[in-house]
């Protein structure tokens, strides 16, 4: 058997990705929800539908500063037959905190600011640079169509209204929307908790070159930003030695405050891969709490799931490889985060993608590769795989965008068309 028929034999014995993360995805649940005040509802993920209470804009007013009048008062100035303004009296002065109700009579007008309540019978505001800005009276130069410079109440939204559905992230708009309709607190899903632990004896902090027999921890910042990306309260517990009893000591004190637990590092087989020997391992007749799974998946094939503790926190275990936790933060702990947060859907937007270098890619695995992705002015998206393959951590730093390579592909030619997952990059 040749070295290929070896390497893909050996695939074929992998748990093909779509059904690892399926299998994971169907043991989490959301969060349970709470009922927030609007101002800390921001960056929470919606628990219920939204419904307008009240009409917005809530009554009739003016969308510009100028003179609220009766169109058919106006409706001849500045025509081209005779060229003349058109001469009303102004009774009065509306602001946006004028609150008493106010009616217009034939030939007579109200200054008025953007926002104040409209009178009664008034159908347009004239914009104040199309008059002469008088006080007691005041002359206007040109016609507005009917209905111009008002706002009706409810125009934009009326009562009943769905103003978002449940799953849906509350961004600061949508934050003004619910309080512009008479919405002080919603029901969202918290932000879950993410504790993030780095093993190994190797490691050592950051602020160091690494030596012979060290390894500078990488892996536990990134992924704590990359949880904070996601939405989740991220908390770097730091390193843990290879110690089994400090390692389940140190994950039964941390699910006191965690919704999710990930550690990197220790997932494989080898003689130093102490976090599968522990998690995974044997006690009483029963199997260990975290089950590894070898996964089609490159790179970082041995991915690791269960949960810890009396309140079953759930824990994702990720390769010690900086490149390979990143990728397996990506396609798994990242969908984690999203499904506890409630959030819909729980995976990044993907696009097809013209593909603009030829690649290839272990035959088995599907392949997630740091790319850059760009639109096309002709509409649709180029996509530039990124020097170096997937582990580079330069590659991913400049990557906005992975290209997805599938268990069948072995080669993707230049002009081909590809799959690529968008990342959430501020460029």
């Amino acid at each position: 058997m040749t070295a290929t028929a070896d390497a893909e034999a050996a695939a074929n014995e992998l748990t093909p990705l779509a059904d690892y993360l399926g299998s994971v995805l169907r043991r989490l649940r959301a969060l349970p929800p709470l009922d927030l005040d609007l101002t800390q509802a921001h960056g929470n993920v919606l628990a219920e539908d939204v419904v307008a209470p009240h009409a917005f804009p809530a009554f009739d007013q003016a969308a510009v500063d100028g003179y609220a009048a009766r169109w058919e008062d106006i409706s001849g100035a500045g025509r081209a037959a005779g060229g003349r303004a058109v001469r009303l009296n102004v009774v009065g002065d509306l602001g946006a905190a004028s609150w008493r109700p106010v009616r217009l009579t034939p030939g007579s007008c109200f200054s008025v600011a953007a926002g104040a309540p409209l009178p009664v019978a008034a159908d347009v505001v004239v914009p104040v640079e199309w008059t002469d800005q008088g006080m007691a009276a005041v002359e206007i130069y040109r016609t507005p169509k009917r209905g111009y410079g008002v706002r009706r109440a409810g125009e934009e939204l009326p009562a009943g209204t769905l103003l978002a559905r449940a799953g849906t992230y509350v961004s600061p708009a949508l934050v003004a929307v619910f309080a512009a309709t008479g919405i002080g607190h919603v029901v969202v899903r918290p932000s879950p908790r993410v504790v993030i632990v780095a093993t190994g004896d190797e490691l050592v902090d950051v602020g160091r070159g690494s030596q012979p027999g060290q390894v500078v921890d990488a892996n536990s910042h990134a992924l704590t930003a990359a949880a904070a990306e996601a939405g989740a309260l991220a908390y770097r517990v730091g390193i843990c030695d290879d110690d089994p009893e400090g390692l389940r000591g140190l994950l039964e004190d941390q699910t006191l405050r965690a919704d999710l637990i990930i550690t990197t590092g220790g997932t494989g087989t080898g003689p130093g891969d102490m976090v599968r020997r522990i998690l995974s391992r044997r006690e009483g007749g029963r199997a260990g709490p975290v089950t590894f799974t070898d996964v089609a998946l490159y790179p970082g094939t041995a991915l690791g799931f269960g949960t810890v503790g009396a309140e079953e926190v759930p824990v994702v275990c990720l390769p010690g490889d900086p490149g390979a936790a990143l990728i397996g933060f990506e396609v798994l702990a990242r969908p984690a985060i999203q499904l506890l947060a409630g959030a819909e859907p729980v995976f990044r937007p993907s696009v097809r993608a013209h593909l603009l270098e030829t690649v290839s890619s272990p035959g088995g695995l599907r392949e997630f590769r740091p790319a850059h992705v760009a639109e096309r002015r002709g509409g649709g998206y180029t996509v530039q795989p990124l020097s170096g393959g997937p582990f580079t951590l330069a590659g991913l730093a400049e990557a906005n965008g992975l290209l997805v390579l599938g268990e069948r592909v072995t080669t993707a030619a230049a002009g081909s068309t590809v799959d690529v997952l968008l990342l959430d990059r501020r460029r």
